[in-house]
């Protein structure tokens, strides 16, 4: 009786093997798909520019053109959008949008976003012109001229008119030299304080980050 009930139990083992074996293999788990880091950087770039912080989302784009591993099809499309945003609303560099429209041009010949660019240099050229044209103009009142120069990219000759003749900047030129780094939270800055609205509605005190404005 013993002896059956050990070839009965070696038998069950046996078995019982054999079926785990014929399980079919579970599905192997789906691939993660991991963006490259120009995916990264432009899609980063897109969100600052919908949420109204242009001068952060073109900085973020020169860190991206800085990179050595994206391609030259890649880096000639950074270049045009830091282009289009900063001759844009709320970028405040009309002059470097010429020269990035420029670099695209002679140095990416031959490809789409040297198209784009060449359709854009005039306009931005038309724009550089105009605002160098108020700048020279003896009739331009001073808070144009500093209006002018913001635009144009000249930010710290704007902001050394702005402190010679008290300017009271409207909010979105004090909300973009919050957002390039000029003007700083208050707190333990000292000098003439501004105002300003965000865009989320946050209402911000601010002071000139260099101490000596």
């Amino acid at each position: 009786m013993i002896r059956l009930s050990l070839a009965a139990a070696a038998s069950a083992i046996v078995l019982a093997a054999c079926a785990t074996s014929t399980e079919p293999a579970g599905k192997p788990d789906a691939a993660v798909v991991v963006p490259s880091q120009f995916e990264l950087g432009m899609s980063t770039a897109d969100e600052l520019k919908a949420a109204g912080n242009v001068p952060t989302a073109v900085q973020r784009l020169m860190q991206l053109a800085g990179d050595p591993d994206i391609s030259p099809e890649q880096k000639a499309n950074v270049l045009y959008e830091m282009g289009v945003l900063s001759m844009g609303q709320g970028g405040y560099d009309v002059a470097g949008a010429v020269g990035y429209f420029d670099e695209v041009i002679a140095d990416y010949p031959g490809t789409d976003w040297a198209k784009k660019a060449g359709s854009m240099l005039p306009e931005a050229r038309a724009q550089m012109e105009a605002l160098n044209a108020i700048i020279a103009s003896p009739n331009a009142t001073r808070t144009e001229q500093f209006n002018a120069l913001m635009k144009l990219g000249r930010h710290l000759d704007a902001i050394d008119l702005m402190t010679q003749y008290s300017i009271e900047p409207d909010n979105e030129a004090t909300l973009a030299m919050f957002q390039i780094g000029y003007l700083c939270d208050e707190t333990g800055l000292a000098g003439q304080r501004y105002s300003v609205t965000d865009r989320d509605g946050t209402v911000r005190n601010l002071r000139f980050c260099d101490m000596g404005k």
